[in-house]
């Protein structure tokens, strides 16, 4: 596949959509909000529609009723520049506005969004700021000790379980189990917009590891397909045969789920597990 430069920010807009899914009736996102007339703009902006709804997910707890989000792809860094700058997205955001505190100052959050630990960032504001960084789990950090609340979410560290399609968008995901599991989620929504917006990225991210899979799918149905044509021209319809059997082991160490070792060999179940528990 031909390299080119990933567009990461629209997909993670997609994706932030898919968390937030079951409250977004209650937010209203903006992707790429002008500042101003100038080429100067916002990552996300999600504005809190009603005061007294909770958000429940874990990485919107933190809203208020501005909230602005910094979006740094896999390959960046989340720098102490890029801290002011969204830091002054904040104040711009604030002021440009025709009636003075129509952006209530109380009611603004940040969000910084990346892949890497900042840890020059987070030294540089406990000691030049005096801003401290608490821990909530699952990959959020909340950063404490000034005005605006803030918060750090590690996208690698983001929990399956509230953050699946944020948590996805890297470039390191594993053939075998990890996108054999990636391709089940997707398959639930494939005909949304979104969803598709953030396959496709993930894909093209990792395209070399896609390829794996599918190289290991492939030459998986046609050994089963040599084997199954062999034992049928020779009348061999009960039993396992040792070559099969090596290969079912081989491709059950590789991670190949038994959905697809049942559907190309023939096997049922009861073989299969069988056979696995001769790894183990």
């Amino acid at each position: 596949m031909k390299k080119t430069k990933l567009q990461w920010h629209p997909a993670f807009g997609a994706a932030l959509r898919i968390t937030l899914q079951d409250e977004l009736q209650y937010l209203e996102m903006q992707e790429e909000y002008l500042l101003s007339k100038k080429p100067l703009q916002m990552d996300i902006l999600i504005i809190k529609k009603l005061k007294d709804v909770p958000i429940r997910k874990t990485i919107g707890r933190i809203f208020r009723k501005h909230n602005i989000i910094e979006y740094k792809s896999p390959g960046d860094s989340l720098s102490i520049n890029d801290f002011y700058k969204v830091y002054g997205y904040a104040c711009i955001y604030q002021s440009n506005t025709n009636r003075i505190k129509e952006v209530d100052p109380q009611e603004l959050t940040l969000t910084f969004v990346c892949s890497r630990y900042p840890r020059n960032l987070l030294h540089h504001l406990k000691r030049a700021r005096g801003i401290s960084t608490e821990y909530q789990g699952g990959g959020i950090y909340y950063l404490k000790g000034d005005p605006i609340p803030m918060q750090l979410l590690i996208v690698p560290e983001l929990t399956d379980m509230e953050n699946y399609w944020l948590q996805s968008m890297r470039t390191d995901l594993q053939a075998g189990k990890e996108i054999q599991k990636l391709m089940r989620e997707y398959e639930k929504h494939r005909k949304s917009k979104d969803y598709s917006a953030v396959m496709d990225l993930i894909t093209r991210a990792n395209w070399e590891q896609m390829e794996v899979e599918k190289k290991m799918c492939d030459a998986l149905k046609e050994l089963f397909a040599e084997e199954l044509k062999e034992a049928d021209s020779n009348g061999r319809t009960e039993g396992i045969q040792q070559g099969k059997r090596e290969m079912i082991l081989a491709f059950l160490k590789a991670g190949a789920e038994n959905k697809i070792i049942k559907e190309a060999s023939g096997l049922s179940e009861e073989q299969i597990e069988e056979i696995r528990r001769e790894i183990k």
